[in-house]
C-alpha cells in the first residue's frame, strides 16, 4: 500500500521486546526468526534467469506470466523475486504492470515481493504499487555514500526491507576481507546515519563459481561461508542471502554434480547463518542422499580441502555426465516366495509385476480358478485385516482393488477355457444410485471395498429406476441390495423401493448410504416399510463389517434382531424428542423476520446486468481455489488440509493420495481431459409477498423484460428462537418492493464435469477403479473451485460491491467475504425445485449443456448452481424443520399439491422428526 509504513508498527513491537526479527508481508506475514527454516526466494519471475518468463513479457502475455508466479508460490516459494531488467523491454512499465496484476491475485500476493533491479527508477516505481512489506534487491555503495544514503532513506520511507550487495566504489567484494569491510561500512551508514532498522537489512555477500580452474576462485565458497558467519556474529539482527546456482556455474549441463554442489554449499552456508536465498528446488539434492563418493569430491571443492580438488571432481564428473539421480524402488521383495510377492503387491497396490506373478501361480495349480481362491484371496484377506484394524486406509484399499482386478482380468480367459465356475464369493450384492440421482463416488468406493473382501458386486450405476433394481435383484439372485443417494428426492425413492420390496415379498437386507441419508431417516422413514433388515451405513469402513454380520450364518440372525430393536428404539426416542420441540406458526415466524432498515445507499448496482456465458474455461485458473479438505473426506481420510498431510495416523496415506491427485490433476489440465463451462446472470430484484423474490430478466436491448418476471420461493425458519434472534428466509436479504428501493440478485451454474464420465469409463475398462474414483473426486473439487472463483469475480468485477477485497484461499474457504451463494438443495434453501427457475432464467441447458434429471440432480455431476446475494447482512443458515402451515403455503405458492411438496421437503418437515 503506497504511503503505508509497516516498519512503524514493527518498531513499536520491538520497543517492548529485545528480539528483533525481519518482518515481511504480502497479504500474509512472513517473520524470519532464528527458528525459521531457510527462506526460499522464487527465481522464475526474473527475465535474466528464465528464458520462458522473458519471452512471455516480451510477447505481452502477462496472463501466462502470472501463472509462473503462481506456480512458484504453489511450489513453496516464500518470496517472489521480480526482475524486468532487459534491454528490449520497457522495464519500468513492465514491472508496474506485472506487479499490479500480482496484487489482484490473492493466491500470489499472499507472499512478499522482492523488487529486483539495477535501475533505481524501476525500484521506486515498483515501491509505489506493491502492497505489504517488500524487499528491495538491491542497493550498494557502488555510486558512493551519498546516493547509497538517499536510496536507503527512500526505501525506509516506503516501508521496505533492503538487500545490500557487497559492492563499493572499487568493485565487487571477491574475498573474505573485502566482503566484511563493505558489509560493516554499509551497516554503520544504514543503522547510525539513516536509522534503518537493522533487522530489515539483508546482505548479499556474492556467491561466485568454484572449480573454474583458476587459482583465485578456489576459496569463493569458503570466503562466502566465513563472511556469512562474521556478519551474523558482528552485525546484529541482519540476514544473509544469495543466488545459490552461481556456485555450480562451472558444471552447467551436469545436473547430478550441480544438485550435489548446491546441497553441500547450502548445508554449510546455512550452518554459518545464511537464512535466505534464491534456489531452484528442482536443482537441489537431499544432502544425506548424495552418494558418498560424490559428496567427498564436492565437499573437497566447496570447502577447499585439497589442492587438486577441482581436477578430482572434474574427473569424477565425467563418470556421471548425462546421468540422472537414481531413485530406484527397493525391489528386494521380488526375491521372496510367490505368495509373499502377491500379497505384497496387493497390500502395497503395486501392479507392475502382478501378471507375471499370477502366471507363475497359474502354472503351479491344477485349475486357474484356484489362483483367485487361493493366492489372490489370501492376499486380499491380509488387506481386509489391515483395513479392519485401521492399519490400511481407503485410498490404499482402492489401489489394492486395482491390482486384484488386473490379476482377475488376466486369469479370466484361462478360467473360461477351463469352463469352470467363477470363484466362490462371500455373497452377491446389488449396488445402485437411485432414480434421478447421478452421484456415485461413495457407492463406487463401497463397491470396491466389498469386492476386496470377496463379495461379488452387481453395480447398476446411477439413475436406476426401482423396477430395474428389483428385477435385476431377482435375476441375479443377490444376497443384499445397497442404495445410494445424495439429493433430497433420493430419500423418497428409497422409501418407495422399501415399500416395493415388502409388497413383492423380498427378504434380502437393504443397505442405505449416501451424503443425504442418515440413521435417523433410515430408522424413521424407511425401516418401518420393510420387514427385512434395513441398515444405514455412513462410510465405507463400516460396510464390510455390516455386510459380514448380515450374511454370515453364525451372526446373521442375532445381528438382524439387534438392528431391528435398535432402530425401533431409535425411532421412538426420535419422535418423542420431536414432540418436545417448539415451533412458531408461519405468521409469527414472518413477524419475527430479519428486519433491515433499507436505504438506497446500501444497494450497489451491478456493473453488468444480464446473462454471460463462459464456454471453454481455463481450468488452470481454478487450482489455487481448490478446497482439498473435502477431497480427503471423500476417501474416508478425515482432517483439515494441509495439516492432514502431517497427521500421525493418516499423514503418510494422505500424502500419497495427494501426490496421486496432483499427478492426475496435472494430466487433466495439460491434456484437457475435462471442460469447464459457466453461465451466470445479475438481475433487478425485489422481495414480494413476504418470502418470495421477483427477478426481472433483460431483453436483448438490455431493458427490463417486465412481462417475463421470474419468482424465486424461499422458506422461513419456524423453530422457536431466543429473544432478538430472527427467523430468517433468503428473501429477507433482498429489499422489499414496498421500500421503493431497486435491489439486485444473481444466479449461476458452473460445471467442470464435461469429459469426466468418459474418462472414468476408460479407467474402469482398464480395471482401474482408483483412477476412476480419483477423476470424479477431482472434477467435484474443480467444480466447487469454479463456483468459488466465479463468486469472487462477481464480487470484484461483474457486480463490484466488494471491489477492494483481497483474500487468500484460506479466507475464501472460510467464506470471509461479503455476500453468499446458497444453492438449492442445501440447508438455507433445501427446495430442489428452485433449480427449474434458475435453468429457465439463465437458459442453462441451452447455453452450457448442464441438464437436470427428473429428480433435479445436475448432469454432469461435477456441477454447482445457486444464487448470489450481496447485502452485508446476508449469511448462510439452516432452515431446520418447518410446520404443516408452511408446507401448505409453500404448495400454494408453488402451484403444486401438498403431497408433491411433501416429497421435495420431506427431511425438513417437523412431522418427520
Amino acid at each position: 500500500m503506497t504511503g503505508q509504513n509497516p516498519n512503524t508498527i514493527n518498531k513499536q513491537q520491538i520497543a517492548s521486546n529485545t528480539k528483533r526479527y525481519l518482518h515481511l508481508s504480502g497479504l500474509e506475514p512472513l517473520v524470519v526468526t532464528p527458528e525459521s527454516n531457510f527462506i526460499n526466494v522464487g527465481e522464475r519471475t526474473n527475465v535474466s534467469g528464465s528464458r520462458k518468463f522473458l519471452r512471455l513479457i516480451k510477447e505481452g502475455n502477462y496472463e501466462e506470466a502470472l501463472e509462473v508466479a503462481r506456480h512458484q508460490v504453489e511450489g513453496g516459494a516464500q518470496i517472489i523475486d521480480v526482475n524486468m531488467d532487459d534491454g528490449l523491454i520497457d522495464g519500468k512499465e513492465a514491472m508496474v504492470r506485472y506487479l499490479n496484476l500480482i496484487m489482484a491475485e490473492p493466491d500470489i500476493a499472499r507472499v512478499p515481493i522482492m523488487i529486483d533491479s539495477s535501475k533505481w527508477e524501476i525500484i521506486e516505481a515498483a515501491l509505489q504499487v506493491v502492497q505489504g512489506k517488500c524487499v528491495v534487491n538491491s542497493i550498494s555503495l557502488k555510486e558512493g555514500e551519498e546516493e547509497f544514503i538517499r536510496q536507503a532513506r527512500l526505501i525506509r520511507r516506503y516501508g521496505a526491507a533492503v538487500i545490500i550487495m557487497a559492492f563499493d566504489e572499487v568493485g565487487q567484494a571477491d574475498n573474505f576481507q573485502r566482503r566484511i569491510e563493505i558489509a560493516k561500512r554499509s551497516y554503520d551508514l544504514l543503522v547510525n546515519k539513516v536509522k534503518f532498522p537493522p533487522e530489515d537489512i539483508i546482505f548479499d555477500l556474492n556467491i561466485f563459481p568454484v572449480a573454474t580452474g583458476m587459482e583465485e576462485h578456489r576459496r569463493n565458497a569458503v570466503d562466502f561461508i566465513e563472511a556469512t558467519a562474521w556478519v551474523r556474529k558482528n552485525l546484529p539482527y541482519c540476514s544473509v542471502s544469495g543466488g545459490v546456482s552461481n556456485v555450480s556455474f562451472s558444471f552447467r549441463g551436469n545436473t547430478v554434480v550441480r544438485e550435489a554442489m548446491h546441497s553441500v554449499f547450502l548445508y554449510h552456508a546455512i550452518k554459518a547463518g545464511m537464512n535466505m536465498g534464491i534456489v531452484n528446488p528442482a536443482l537441489l539434492e537431499v544432502y544425506d542422499d548424495i552418494p558418498k563418493d560424490l559428496l567427498e569430491y564436492v565437499e573437497d571443492v566447496i570447502l577447499d580441502r585439497k589442492p587438486d580438488a577441482t581436477e578430482r571432481l572434474l574427473a569424477f564428473a565425467e563418470t556421471v555426465t548425462g546421468k540422472s539421480k537414481e531413485r530406484k524402488a527397493d525391489l528386494g521383495w521380488r526375491e521372496e516366495p510367490l505368495q509373499n510377492r502377491i500379497t505384497r503387491a496387493l497390500v502395497k497396490g503395486i501392479d507392475q509385476f502382478i501378471e507375471e506373478d499370477v502366471e507363475e501361480a497359474r502354472q503351479a495349480v491344477p485349475k486357474p480358478i484356484q489362483v483367485i481362491e487361493g493366492h489372490l484371496m489370501e492376499g486380499m484377506n491380509v488387506v481386509g485385516d489391515l483395513f479392519g484394524s485401521g492399519k490400511m486406509f481407503l485410498p490404499q484399499v482402492v489401489k489394492s482393488a486395482r491390482v486384484m482386478k488386473k490379476a482377475v482380468a488376466y486369469l479370466l480367459p484361462f478360467i473360461e477355457a477351463d469352463k469352470d465356475e467363477n470363484a466362490r464369493s462371500a455373497g452377491k450384492i446389488l449396488m445402485a444410485t437411485v432414480k434421478g440421482d447421478v452421484h456415485d463416488i461413495g457407492k463406487n468406493i463401497v463397491s470396491v471395498v466389498l469386492g476386496c473382501n470377496n463379495y461379488e458386486i452387481v453395480d447398476l450405476g446411477v439413475m436406476v429406476p426401482p423396477e430395474k433394481i428389483l428385477q435385476t435383484a431377482r435375476e441375479e439372485n443377490v444376497d443384499m441390495i445397497g442404495l445410494s443417494g445424495l439429493i433430497t428426492p433420493s430419500l423418497d425413492e428409497m422409501v418407495f423401493l422399501a415399500k416395493e420390496m415388502e409388497r413383492q415379498e423380498f427378504s434380502v437386507p437393504l443397505l442405505i448410504g449416501g451424503a443425504t441419508t442418515s440413521k435417523a431417516h433410515t430408522a424413521v422413514k424407511i425401516a418401518p416399510h420393510y420387514n427385512g433388515s434395513v441398515v444405514h451405513v455412513n462410510d465405507a469402513s463400516r460396510a464390510v463389517t455390516v455386510v459380514g454380520d448380515l450374511l454370515q450364518e453364525e451372526t446373521s440372525d442375532a445381528y438382524k434382531s439387534r438392528i431391528k430393536t435398535e432402530y425401533n428404539d431409535f425411532r421412538k426416542k426420535f419422535l418423542d424428542r420431536a414432540k418436545a420441540k417448539s415451533y412458531l406458526s408461519l405468521e409469527k415466524a414472518r413477524t419475527n423476520k430479519l428486519k433491515i432498515d433499507w436505504k438506497p445507499e446500501m444497494i450497489c448496482k451491478p456493473k453488468q446486468l444480464g446473462v454471460e456465458v463462459w464456454d471453454d474455461f481455463d481450468l488452470n485458473l481454478l487450482v489455487p481455489y481448490i478446497d482439498w479438505t473435502p477431497f480427503f473426506r471423500s476417501w474416508d481420510l478425515h482432517g483439515k488440509f494441509p495439516d492432514i498431510l502431517e497427521d500421525s495416523l493418516v499423514g503418510e496415506q494422505a500424502s500419497d493420495l495427494f501426490d496421486d491427485a496432483q499427478e492426475m490433476l496435472k494430466k487433466i489440465l495439460e491434456e484437457k481431459w475435462l471442460k469447464g463451462r459457466a453461465v451466470f446472470g445479475l438481475f433487478p430484484a425485489n422481495a414480494i409477498d413476504q418470502d418470495d423474490i421477483e427477478v426481472t430478466p433483460l431483453m436483448g436491448s438490455g431493458k427490463p423484460d417486465l412481462s417475463n418476471t421470474k419468482r424465486f420461493l424461499s422458506l422461513r425458519q419456524q423453530g422457536a428462537k431466543k429473544a432478538g434472534v430472527p427467523n430468517i428466509a433468503l428473501a429477507d436479504f433482498i429489499a422489499p418492493r414496498e421500500s421503493g428501493i431497486q435491489d439486485y440478485m444473481g444466479c449461476f451454474c458452473v460445471s467442470a464435469g464435461f469429459g469426466t464420465e468418459e474418462k472414468a469409463k476408460q479407467f474402469e475398462q482398464d480395471h482401474d477403479d482408483y483412477s476412476s474414483i480419483m477423476i470424479k473426486a477431482l472434477a467435484d473439487r474443480l467444480a466447487e473451485a469454479f463456483a468459488e472463483y466465479l463468486h469472487q469475480q462477481i464480487r470484484l468485477d461483474y457486480w463490484g460491491y466488494a471491489a477492494g477485497e483481497k483474500l487468500g484461499n484460506d479466507q475464501l474457504i472460510k467464506e470471509s467475504y461479503q455476500g453468499i451463494r446458497p444453492a438449492p438443495g442445501y440447508p438455507a434453501c433445501p427446495d430442489h425445485l428452485e433449480k427449474l427457475t434458475i435453468w429457465e432464467l439463465l437458459g442453462v441447458e441451452e447455453r452450457i449443456g448442464v441438464s437436470l434429471t427428473e429428480s433435479l440432480a445436475m448432469w454432469p455431476a461435477a456441477s454447482v448452481s445457486g444464487y448470489y446475494f450481496a447485502h452485508e447482512q446476508s449469511r448462510y443458515f439452516g432452515l431446520g424443520k418447518i410446520k404443516e402451515d408452511q408446507l401448505s403455503d409453500y404448495a400454494r405458492r408453488r402451484g403444486i399439491s401438498e403431497e408433491e411438496a411433501r416429497k421435495w421437503l420431506a427431511p425438513n418437515l417437523a412431522e418427520n422428526e
